[in-house]
């Protein structure tokens, strides 16, 4: 049995712009339904949903019979998660507030077994070699990986050169939320100075050769920054998706209700 296709990494070196949604319900279920819907990548988030190992195992196996790719966020850094996280199979992981290269390095040392990396071998215990069933796992697991880093604080930014230049980080994803609230600007990433940074870390990463995202659920937020140059972009967020959904169609009952509009702090 060969290692499955990293289809996340594939749509990255496609060139063409791969359109996410961030999943965040935590459940398989609504993985599943997301799944369905036609969106490239789906981001099953570990840092501000409620997942554990076990829920996003779950998720994994939902979407695993769909064309959407699915993108594993950590809660942190810790070396022992990731190795849990790609065990049950995940295999791009995205990283946040990574703020330097030292950072960086550590993270792919993490996601790789010995000598270039850490990660402990599991063997037929885990998902991810299909219980001992993929020939020659441990040489050629590095190959379907995909490790994608968060830029999103003023540090990262000035960092991002040496972030993006580091060998094995594949990809870089811009938060704008955080970066505007280290900025001094909270809720209003559109401020002329977070803008900017966004500008800037987006124009360093491309002259790195990396491939950049971003999360957008704004429309124009999302076409401006793919005229920018970022390959992968968030375009909607479930939860907020089914919040906005609800109050459009109760607003259409009852008088005093209002219908929802798309945040802008994401």
């Amino acid at each position: 049995m060969k290692i499955p296709k990293n289809e996340f990494m594939a749509g990255l070196l496609s060139g063409n712009v791969q359109y996410g949604l961030w999943a965040g319900f935590a459940t398989g279920y609504a993985a599943e339904i997301a799944a369905s819907t036609g969106f490239d990548w789906l981001l099953i988030d570990g840092e501000h949903a409620p997942n554990t190992v076990p829920a996003i195992l779950a998720q994994l196996q939902a979407v695993a019979p769909y064309d959407s790719a699915p993108v594993v966020r950590t809660v942190n850094h810790d070396p022992s998660l990731i190795k849990q996280l790609l065990d049950v199979g995940a295999q791009t992981l995205m990283v946040p507030m990574v703020e330097n290269a030292e950072q960086a390095k550590a993270l792919v040392r993490a996601m790789r077994y010995p000598p270039h990396g850490m990660r402990g071998v599991g063997g037929g215990l885990v998902r991810a070699t299909r219980w001992d069933g993929v020939d020659d796992y441990l040489a050629h697991a590095h190959e379907e990986l995909c490790l994608v880093v968060q830029v999103e604080s003023p540090r990262g930014i000035e960092n991002v050169e040496e972030i993006a230049a580091t060998e094995g980080v594949d990809a870089v994803f811009v938060g704008p939320a955080d970066l505007s609230v280290g900025m001094g600007q909270p809720g209003n990433p559109g401020h002329p100075d977070v803008q900017a940074a966004i500008a800037h870390a987006i124009k360093a990463v491309q002259e790195a050769g990396k491939p950049v995202g971003i999360l957008a659920p704004a429309e124009a937020d999302a076409r401006r920054y793919q005229s920018m140059g970022c390959q992968f972009i968030a375009v909607g967020i479930d939860i907020s998706l089914l919040r906005q959904a609800a109050l459009e169609t109760i607003a259409r009952y009852k008088d005093g209700t209002s219908a929802a509009t798309v945040s802008s702090t994401y």
